[in-house]
């Protein structure tokens, strides 16, 4: 087995597990917010809807809900979809699921925070947006982060679930790679890829935490 061409072809999977984890972060966690609030509104319709939304997401596997995004729009709208649809509804999929999960993960952070805070905001003058944003938010993202991190490092487990979708990620190829040559080597190397990545996570994810603890 050339040990060369193994590192290469699993580095390339590895690129678009990174973009998975990537844009999956980047869409979900402004999504998880603006659900949050849903979840948190005094309309009795949109709380129930976003409850029964969460309950969903967490409720059933991602594996079937890459499955339902993916094949949904034809076997329910008829809607035949190009191939580069794969892909699309990968991110897709994923952004809703972990969306839900930091929706609850912000909910419990701003249900936190004491009254005093908004309460005392009111009476300098500040606006509900302004006490949000300048006041309450700063305060739940540096209550929140360790549950976030926690969601992190599993969304760079998860990212090896677009094999579903026939997407050609890190974990597919080692499995691919160990098929052809018949050995387990490569998935032990592609476990290597997912420790350094989470590693590199991880401390990434601490290093935001200490900057954070501002008052120690």
């Amino acid at each position: 087995m050339n040990i060369a061409f193994m590192i290469l072809e699993l580095g390339k999977g590895f690129l678009t597990t990174v973009e998975i984890f990537a844009l999956t972060l980047i869409f979900s966690l402004p999504l998880g917010l603006i659900i949050s609030f849903g979840r948190m509104s005094k309309n009795g319709i949109l709380r129930t809807l976003t409850k029964f939304y969460i309950s969903i997401m967490r409720g059933t596997p991602l594996m079937l809900q890459l499955i339902v995004v993916y094949y949904g729009p034809f076997y329910v709208f008829g809607i035949q979809l190009s191939r580069s649809y794969r892909f699309i509804a990968v991110i897709l999929a994923f952004v809703l699921n972990y969306a839900a999960y930091f929706a609850e993960i912000y909910r419990s952070g701003i249900e936190s925070m004491p009254k005093g805070q908004y309460e005392a905001a009111k009476v300098l003058g500040y606006t509900k947006g302004q006490t949000f944003f300048k006041i309450i938010l700063p305060q739940v993202i540096k209550r929140i982060m360790p549950s976030i991190t926690n969601e992190t490092i599993t969304l760079v487990k998860d990212t090896s679930l677009a094999f579903v979708l026939s997407i050609v990620e890190m974990f597919t190829t080692a499995k691919q790679i160990a098929s052809s040559e018949t050995t387990i080597m490569p998935l032990m190397v592609a476990g290597l890829f997912y420790y350094i990545f989470n590693l590199a996570v991880a401390v990434g994810m601490e290093q935001i935490e200490r900057k954070l603890n501002y008052y120690r």
